[in-house]
C-alpha cells in the first residue's frame, strides 16, 4: 500500500474540494430557482473560509455570510469584495471595523440602529432580522414596523436594504412551525405594504432545497453548500451534493496484541482474539470525539484502510486514535481516510460521511465538520475523489 498525499507539517489533513463548493453552490442555486448568498462563518465551517467563499463566488454565489466582524475582515484582507452580511447585532466596539471593510450590518434594535449612524459616515445598507420563532435574536413582527421608521430617521446615513427571518425547523419540512413562521413573517409584509424593503430572504440550506415558499430574493446556503444534509428529513433531496472535506491521516505505528488484552485509556475495550492494532495520529485535540471510539456499552465508529472498514477501538485519546486491523498487512505510512471514500478490494466505493459520525454521536454533520481542529492543516484541492 502507498501513503497519502497528506501534508508534510503532519500525518493527518483535512483536503478541501473547491470544484465541490462550485458543483454544490450551482445545485443550490438549480433546486431554488433563484440567487445564492453562501454562508461562511466559523472558518467556513471548518474548510477555510476565504477558500471556500472565493469557490463559491466562482460558483455562482452572489453575497457571503459571516457570524462575526473578524470573519467578515478576514475575507476582505483575502482580497473578496462581494457583499458580506453579518449576522447577528456585534459589539459596538466592533462598528468602527465593520463600517471600514464595507460589511453589511444586521439590525433588529434601535440603540444598535442609533449606534451604526452616529459611526457611519457613507451611506451604510442594513439588513432587519425579524425574530419569527426561532427566538434567539431578532425584532418581534409588531415592533418591526417601529423599528423601520427608526431606520428611516437615520437616513441618508442609514438604509433598509433587506428584511430577513429564519426558521427553527427547515430540516423537518412539514413541521408545522414552518407555515407558522413563514405566516407570521408575510403577515408582517402586508402590513408594511409598500414600505417594506426591497429584497426578502428566509431560506437556509433545508428551506432552499425543501420549501418553496421560503425561497425569496436569494438563500442563505450553508451546510448544503459543504455537501452535507441539513438533516434527515432532507436526506432524499442532497444525492446531487458532493462532500467537500477529506479527513485522513496515516498509520503512525503497527503492533500485534494478543486475546485479553486492553486498549487505552480505562481498558474499555478488551480483545477477544489476537489481532493487529494500527496507531492513527489523530484525536479529540484534533476534532475527533473521545466517545467514537468502540467500547462495552457502544458501537463507534471506523475509518478505512486499505478500503477496508476497520474499528476504533478504546476511547478516542488526545493524540492518536488506535484501530483494529484483524490479521491484514498493515504498514507504517498508510493512508487512512476518517471522512471520506476509498477504492475497496472489489473496485467498489467504500465511504464514510460527517453524517454518519453525526448519527453515532447522536449529533449534526454541522458540529462534526466545524469541530475539526485547526491543529489539522486544510488543503485546498480541486476534483478530489471522495
Amino acid at each position: 500500500m502507498t501513503a497519502s498525499a497528506t501534508d508534510d507539517r503532519r500525518w493527518c489533513t483535512a483536503t478541501i474540494d473547491l470544484d465541490a463548493i462550485r458543483h454544490n453552490v450551482a445545485t443550490i442555486a438549480g433546486a431554488s430557482g433563484t440567487d445564492v448568498w453562501a454562508v461562511v462563518k466559523a472558518d467556513g465551517y471548518g474548510h477555510g473560509a476565504a477558500a471556500v467563499a472565493r469557490a463559491a463566488l466562482d460558483g455562482g454565489a452572489v453575497g457571503l455570510c459571516v457570524a462575526l466582524v473578524h470573519e467578515g475582515v478576514e475575507l476582505r484582507r483575502a482580497g473578496l469584495d462581494a457583499p458580506v452580511l453579518v449576522f447577528g447585532e456585534q459589539p459596538v466596539s466592533q462598528l468602527d471595523d465593520l463600517i471600514a471593510n464595507r460589511l453589511t450590518p444586521t439590525v433588529f434594535s434601535p440603540a444598535y440602529a442609533a449606534a451604526l449612524a452616529e459611526r457611519s459616515t457613507e451611506p451604510l445598507g442594513v439588513h432587519v432580522n425579524v425574530d419569527t420563532g426561532m427566538q434567539r435574536v431578532g425584532v418581534a413582527p409588531d415592533a418591526a414596523p417601529g423599528l423601520l421608521a427608526a431606520l428611516r430617521s437615520h437616513a441618508p446615513r442609514l438604509s433598509i436594504e433587506a428584511i430577513y427571518t429564519h426558521l427553527a425547523c427547515a430540516d423537518e419540512p412539514d413541521h408545522p412551525a414552518n407555515r407558522e413562521q413563514l405566516t407570521r413573517f408575510d403577515d408582517l409584509l402586508d402590513e408594511l405594504g409598500s414600505t417594506a424593503p426591497p429584497i426578502i430572504h428566509v431560506g437556509n440550506s433545508a428551506a432552499a432545497l425543501a420549501i418553496p415558499s421560503a425561497r425569496r430574493s436569494f438563500v442563505r446556503a450553508g451546510i448544503a453548500m459543504y455537501g452535507i444534509s441539513p438533516g434527515p428529513g432532507v436526506d432524499h433531496l442532497c444525492g446531487g451534493l458532493r462532500p467537500v472535506m477529506r479527513l485522513s491521516a496515516r498509520v503512525a505505528h503497527v503492533k500485534p496484541v494478543a486475546a485479553g488484552s486492553h486498549v487505552a485509556y480505562g481498558w474499555r475495550h478488551r480483545f477477544e482474539r489476537d489481532t493487529t492494532i494500527a496507531t492513527v495520529p489523530v484525536g479529540y485535540a484534533d476534532g475527533v470525539p473521545r466517545r467514537l471510539g468502540t467500547l462495552p456499552d457502544q458501537v463507534g465508529s471506523d475509518v478505512l484502510i486499505g478500503g477496508r472498514r476497520r474499528p476504533i477501538v478504546g476511547v478516542v485519546t488526545m493524540d492518536q486514535l488506535m484501530v483494529d486491523c484483524g490479521d491484514h498487512d498493515i504498514r507504517v505510512g498508510d493512508d487512512v481516510t476518517l471522512i471520506g471514500a476509498q477504492t475497496a478490494p472489489d473496485g467498489s466505493t467504500v465511504r464514510i460521511r460527517a453524517e454518519d459520525w453525526a448519527a453515532a454521536l447522536d449529533t449534526i454533520g454541522y458540529e462534526i465538520v466545524c469541530g475539526i481542529s485547526s491543529r489539522i492543516p486544510r488543503v485546498p484541492r480541486r476534483s478530489i475523489d471522495h
